[in-house]
């Protein structure tokens, strides 16, 4: 999980805002612009978290997504959204050697790139509407667009595994127009993440990892997938990947990090 530390001396007034949905909470911090199309924005952005809700949720019935499982429908007769999405999934496949996977029990699950996608595409709304600084947190997963203030650069906290209320770093988006921290583990939802070539939990030395990137659907997949390899194969694949750094925790407390998070932290 991830927290935004936001500075707010002489930082422009903040729209706030959190949404329960997709089984988590969405909370949106929002900088500058003209308040009535911020505002605007943030309804449509809101909106659109619940209609990715209605097409892509597993737990439904009715999605779009459960019913392409079904073989009831085709992906050309979904939304548009939906080929994105699969398509994006395809490739954070194709990048993890299989790590990575939209599958789980042998059906179609793209619930591991769906969320961090979701994540940024409503704060990148918030930017077309004018804000100059975005963060918008789903449930630990963050996206970071702009500035908060003049200044001062949107700073976001990495909860500490091993230590409840504490953190293990804060992650720093100083000169970078747009950064996101993405963490998996089994803190928060135990033994969630699943070894796709077992098809059974993932069982590794790792409590969490922590990747940032430029964008949230990345950071969310690396960090899924690097989980899954453990802490040696995932932290020289992550040292691998462009504009990737990340941070490992293992179960013995040892931190381990890519050659260039230093330089992220602050």
């Amino acid at each position: 999980m991830a927290d935004t530390v936001a500075e707010s001396a002489q930082a422009p007034a903040a729209v706030r805002h959190a949404e329960e949905v997709m089984g988590t909470v969405f909370s949106f911090d929002v900088r500058g612009g003209e308040p009535l199309a911020v505002q605007a924005a943030l309804r449509e952005a809101v909106a659109g978290l619940h209609r990715v809700n209605e097409v892509f949720s597993t737990y439904r019935d009715d999605s779009q997504v459960s019913r392409l499982a079904r073989g009831e429908l085709t992906v050309d007769d979904c939304d548009p959204e939906v080929a994105e999405v699969l398509e994006l999934g395809a490739e954070a496949e194709r990048l993890s050697d299989g790590w990575f996977s939209m599958r789980y029990e042998g059906r179609l699950d793209p619930t591991g790139i769906v969320k961090g996608w979701a994540v940024e595409r409503a704060a990148r709304r918030m930017a077309l509407a004018g804000a100059t600084g975005v963060s918008v947190n789903g449930g630990g997963d963050v996206q970071l667009l702009g500035v908060p203030g003049p200044a001062r650069p949107w700073r976001v906290g990495v909860s500490d595994p091993l230590r409840p209320g504490g953190l293990a770093a804060v992650v720093s988006a100083a000169g970078a127009a747009e950064l996101a921290v993405a963490t998996s583990g089994t803190a928060e939802r135990g033994a969630h993440i699943v070894d796709p070539r077992t098809g059974r939990s993932a069982v590794t030395d790792l409590l969490a990892v922590t990747v940032v990137a430029p964008t949230i659907t990345w950071a969310d997949c690396w960090a899924t997938a690097a989980f899954a390899m453990g802490s040696r194969e995932g932290l020289a694949w992550l040292e691998s990947l462009p504009d990737v750094e990340a941070l490992l925790i293992t179960a013995g407390d040892e931190v381990r990090c890519t050659g260039g998070l230093a330089a992220r932290l602050g």
